[in-house]
């Protein structure tokens, strides 16, 4: 039998195609493999507030809140292993300059986003998250007009009509029968609200509103305004404004009048207020969303935490956008595969905040409870119900 010689065999050439094709998929391979060893993808949130401008105390008590609870987590290993990155951007004190924050916002990839911290701007960006179905916590916004709505806006807060109930029902118990106030223009979603919501809730309790003066934050004085006010001579006058604005308010008010009893709307409840009014503002009533006296160890730890990490005790707008971080923080980490985040906050509550237990309804809204607060001695002091 011939033996068999094996003939020499030549090299396969493979299809330029294929072996690019070839060259991609390891090069695919190799970079999984790289991701799979490396650090997971952060969880990225943003938060969006006025960090500039009039409200700008608001904003950055908002934002600090926020962050203290993202480096919380982050302490504590993240959200399934992942860090959480928050993505902070300022919207100004105008719509077009929040539109334009927004929506850099949502270009960045964020699951949800914290804040705004006023009605007026969560009224400008909302319809950019309702198109990008992405969930947007409002700390603060309460407008009645953001109330009951199937949207993608969440709010911790309670509405101006709740507040409105229980400034009313403070001013009749103090005697005050004819009111005048002074509302903020420049956030008229909010002011108009309240005013409109407090109006009402007064003359049930047979209160007469004798005067309202809708003001510009950027006007030089608003002395005219006061003057205006305490022209009918009411029995207290009611500021419906900004921190910044409801000190200077007070302050024209003593230089023509050091008697008349001051009460301001809850949008006025920070650190701000209080350094800028001074004595102007001794005496003045004011809502608190929270209790700053809780001796807690929770809060307690809170409270400790914020201020040696920013150098001044939190306000409402700390602890509502704490809350608010916590809240997104434990609906991504209980939600089911693929389960929209929206589905998951109404589906997987309540959730645990500083203080409060958070429950939403089907479209996003919720209830807390507050208490008047007095200035006393350069201090919010919490009344008892």
């Amino acid at each position: 039998m011939d033996k068999l010689i094996p003939m020499p065999v030549a090299p396969r050439v493979l299809p330029k195609v294929t072996r690019q094709l070839a060259r991609l998929a390891a090069t695919v391979l190799a970079a999984t493999l790289l991701a799979a060893c490396g650090p997971k993808e952060p969880v990225r949130i943003g938060f969006i507030g006025e960090l500039t401008g009039n409200s700008a105390d608001l904003g950055e008590a908002g934002r600090n809140g926020a962050l203290l609870a993202v480096e919380t987590i982050n302490q504590a290993g993240g959200i399934a292993g992942r860090q959480v990155e928050l993505l902070a951007r300022d919207t100004g004190s105008t719509p077009e300059a929040a539109k334009a924050a927004a929506s850099e916002l949502l270009g960045k990839g964020v699951v949800a986003v914290i804040g705004p911290m006023t009605s007026g701007m969560a009224k400008a960006i909302l319809p950019a998250h309702d198109a990008a179905r992405i969930v947007l916590v409002s700390p603060t916004a309460t407008a009645m007009t953001l109330h009951g709505q199937d949207d993608y806006l969440f709010r911790i807060n309670w509405t101006t009509r709740d507040n409105a109930m229980l400034y009313a029902k403070h001013c009749h118990e103090r005697g005050f029968r004819r009111l005048a106030l002074a509302a903020n223009q420049n956030n008229r979603a909010f002011s108009e609200s309240w005013a409109n919501e407090f109006q009402r809730a007064f003359e049930q309790h047979g209160g007469q509103i004798v005067g309202i003066e809708y003001f510009d934050s950027a006007a030089e004085s608003q002395l005219p305004v006061v003057e205006k006010l305490l022209a009918p001579r009411p029995d207290a006058l009611v500021f419906v404004a900004n921190a910044g604005d409801t000190a200077r308010l007070a302050q024209q008010t003593r230089k023509l009048d050091q008697a008349v009893p001051l009460v301001a709307a809850e949008w006025a409840s920070t650190g701000q207020f209080l350094e800028q009014g001074g004595q102007a503002v001794e005496g003045l009533a004011i809502v608190q969303q929270f209790n700053a006296d809780d001796p807690s160890p929770h809060f307690t730890d809170f409270h400790q935490r914020y201020t040696k990490r920013f150098g001044r005790t939190p306000a409402f707008a700390s602890v509502l956008a704490h809350d608010a971080a916590t809240v997104l923080f434990e609906a991504l980490g209980r939600r089911d595969g693929d389960t929209p985040l929206k589905r998951t906050l109404v589906d997987k509550g309540p959730f645990q905040g500083l203080q409060q237990t958070i429950r939403f309804d089907a479209n996003g809204d919720t209830q807390r409870s507050a208490a008047i607060a007095l200035v006393r001695d350069g201090r919010f002091v919490r009344q008892a119900p």
